[in-house]
């Protein structure tokens, strides 16, 4: 971290400015049309983090998903056809053109887009209803006009979601918000559509901010709207580019350390645009934190170090949405899970599922495997490495490298081994060895897939959140920080349910009466989470 650079903190204190609702969720102007006219053409009104990355001694081959190469590749994740390992050559130093002889991008290998395009295709037909959103309103093109700068995973899903923007108008611009989680074929992919993507898999710290300062900085073109995962690229143009962060229309924020950087800016009076907190919606928090986090976590451990979980202890530090996915796909599996908290409710909540709440201290020495879910900093120290048993495996299933303190590792005594991709065994004099997955990094989109299906429900959220603050008419958001109406939420998880072939009961007028609600929602009340 630099010294003037914010660190993601613990969730909002309660003097903190409370995120703010639209009561009347007809207000919206977009809302207003689609829950009229379902089925109608939709209309509309009018402190850095730390990047440090191991170095590694050799490349790797490109691989097929389902022939690996070598007994080491087959363990490297199938979250790219290329592995994150240094190539001859940095991508910044190659000079590459896609077939329209556009360079306005930087990528591991352009000439991965064939391969890309299948993943993208792939990902569609389990995003049905961001692809219907897209359909039903490129017509309008809502986002004619915008210039959205982002900075979020890329894979197969997100790019879903860039393409959907730029049908309905939007211009994009993209780097990723994870040096390990860039599928470099769906990069290459996005480039050769003509999307100006500065990202591969494996950069470096430099890299990672050279790629979000080329997004930015370009002569002729000022981004408008950001899309941002874990508030880097908000904290970039606010600090390097304070003319362009106050023209700026609004923010959307889908991650728990990127809202508590704009309650930060927020409570200090910073904040000068309008700014979306899409990760307290409960279609992200219920939908991506728990489920997605559910699946995707024995995926990226087994894919590493091949653990069988029957038996083994495993401690999860936090048990919020994302803990709780873990912890009921490990126990699924056998593992005695323990849980550490600071909030007696999630405690409570842990020790009504059948977990046993510990300090971190009380079970360090016993465990096998180490997971970090907290969103703070520190929250597994080095003393804590140091008394963990020879083969413990640790790794982090939060946003941010800042939970398990790496850093400490990198000392002369400490001898480290790359064993395969993402997998490091941190060595101490006496013999015994650390499992460090991702390097502290977040471990399912560094090491593995997620499921697409769930984040279709976050991507339709962010895309709607975007709609609904470009269209905004003057005024009707201040400078501070607004949560998704009830509305929008049940809008998007209405699009997700034909996919089960789900059926809704309607309430009849004498029951909506009687609840005292609309019978067509919203059926949660506004402070619902």
């Amino acid at each position: 971290h630099s010294a003037d650079s914010p660190r993601p903190l613990p969730a909002p204190s309660p003097e903190l400015p409370q995120a703010k609702e639209i009561e009347d969720a007809e207000k919206y102007s977009f809302m207003a049309t689609v829950t009229k006219a379902p089925k109608k053409q939709i209309q509309f009104a009018d402190d850095m983090q730390e990047f440090t990355k191991f170095p590694t001694k050799t490349g790797r081959r490109s691989l097929s998903r389902s022939i690996s190469q070598s007994s080491t590749d087959s363990y490297s994740s199938a979250a790219s056809y290329t592995d994150s390992s240094d190539d001859e050559v940095s991508p910044r130093e190659k000079q590459q053109t896609n077939s329209k002889g556009s360079s306005n991008f930087c990528v591991k290998n352009i000439k991965q887009a064939e391969f890309g395009r299948r993943e993208i295709e792939i990902a569609e037909q389990d995003m049905s209803a961001l692809i219907s959103l897209r359909k039903r309103a490129q017509g309008e093109k809502p986002l004619a006009g915008a210039k959205i700068v982002g900075c979020t995973h890329i894979t197969a899903q997100t790019a879903v979601l860039i393409e959907t923007l730029c049908a309905l108008g939007a211009q994009c611009r993209w780097s990723a918000c994870n040096i390990y989680s860039t599928q470099n074929e769906v990069a290459a992919a996005l480039a050769e559509a003509g999307v100006a993507v500065f990202a591969w898999k494996g950069e470096s710290e430099d890299d990672f901010w050279w790629c979000i300062d080329r997004c930015v900085n370009m002569d002729g073109w000022q981004a408008n709207m950001i899309l941002d995962d874990g508030g880097d690229l908000t904290h970039w143009v606010y600090k390097k580019y304070p003319n362009v962060f106050k023209k700026i229309r609004g923010i959307v924020e889908e991650s728990v350390t990127g809202v508590h950087r704009l309650y930060q800016l927020s409570k200090a009076g910073k904040l000068c645009v309008p700014a979306m907190n899409v990760n307290d919606s409960v279609t992200k928090q219920k939908f991506d934190n728990l489920y997605c986090c559910r699946e995707s976590i024995l995926d990226g451990l087994k894919r590493t170090t091949d653990v069988m979980f029957g038996g083994k202890q495993v401690v999860v530090c936090g048990y919020g949405e994302v803990g709780k996915g873990c912890c009921a796909a490990l126990k699924a599996l056998g593992a005695i899970v323990y849980i550490t908290e600071i909030d007696p409710i999630c405690a409570l909540q842990a020790c009504m599922d059948g977990f046993r709440v510990v300090k971190l201290n009380e079970v360090i020495r016993q465990v096998d495997v180490v997971i970090t879910c907290t969103g703070n900093k520190n929250v597994v120290t080095r003393e804590h490495l140091d008394r963990m048993k020879n083969s413990c495996i640790v790794c982090n299933m939060g946003h941010s490298n800042t939970e398990i303190d790496v850093t400490s590792l990198r000392t002369p005594e400490l001898t480290w081994e790359r064993v395969r991709s993402q997998v490091d065994h941190v060595i101490w004099p006496d013999g015994k060895r650390v499992v460090l997955l991702a390097e502290g990094r977040l471990l399912n989109l560094s090491c593995s897939t997620v499921p697409t299906f769930v984040l279709s429900i976050t991507a339709t959220t962010q895309a709607l959140a975007l709609i609904e603050l470009y269209n905004a008419p003057e005024g009707r958001y201040k400078q501070d920080v607004y949560l998704l109406p009830k509305k929008m939420d049940e809008y998007v998880a209405s699009l997700h349910l034909p996919s089960f072939d789900a059926h809704l009961t309607e309430l009849t007028d004498d029951q909506a009466k009687y609840l005292g609600l609309n019978k067509n929602g919203p059926f949660k009340p506004n402070y619902y989470r």
